[in-house]
């Protein structure tokens, strides 16, 4: 008898042991994969910080577009304006360049050139401006409430600073790279070696 108590109570033992380790896995999957899931994971991929978010702006052709738009392919994304001296046309001429590397993979890359300049960077300026690069680069523009706010959802930077003969813009010189899914992946620092440079464009493209 004795004997047969033991053995009932490893029983119940096992079934309670079995339970705990389901209730630990259900428990995962609500808090990863589940309904429980936080929203930023739900743009952010893990370990990198949220950046990159819904916008509404208007693309050199004058059409209004939203980030949905560019949904299913990585993105590059740069701010800059179109009568930037020498950040601007340096970075979209290497991007222009890199493009011809990638090869038949650059098809899979949207880039764009957001203006943080909008009271000059008309759609019709941008056209004007993109045509001394690649023509897959899409330039975007918008009412000032528009453009600052992608400049705030990307963490960018871009401030006007008064000159003698009006205003310039300083503002963030690196270009991001976003997943086919609108989520930070890493980004190209202005005057990155071309190298690594290229090696990010194509990782966020596997």
């Amino acid at each position: 008898m004795l004997m047969l108590k033991w053995i009932r109570y490893g029983a119940w033992a096992g079934v309670v042991l079995v339970a705990f380790v389901g209730a630990a896995i259900l428990l995962g999957w609500w808090q990863v994969d589940g309904p429980g899931r936080s929203t930023g994971d739900r743009t952010a991929v893990q370990g990198l910080p949220a950046i990159g978010g819904a916008f509404t702006l208007v693309d050199h052709t004058g059409k209004t577009v939203t980030d949905a738009d560019y949904r299913g392919k990585p993105m590059a994304v740069f701010f800059g304006f179109t009568h930037c001296p020498e950040v601007c046309p340096t970075t979209l001429f290497e991007i222009t360049t890199r493009l011809k590397k990638l090869g038949p993979d650059a098809d899979k890359l949207q880039v764009l050139f957001i203006t943080v300049d909008p009271e000059r960077d008309t759609p019709q300026q941008l056209a004007l401006y993109l045509q001394s690069f690649d023509p897959r680069i899409v330039g975007l523009s918008g009412t000032r409430e528009q453009v600052d706010a992608t400049v705030a959802a990307y963490k960018a930077y871009a401030k006007r600073i008064p000159t003698d003969g009006g205003y310039t813009m300083d503002h963030t010189a690196s270009t991001y790279l976003m997943d086919a899914q609108g989520r930070f992946r890493t980004m190209v620092d202005y005057h990155e070696e071309e190298a690594p440079a290229l090696a990010k464009m194509r990782l966020v493209l596997k």
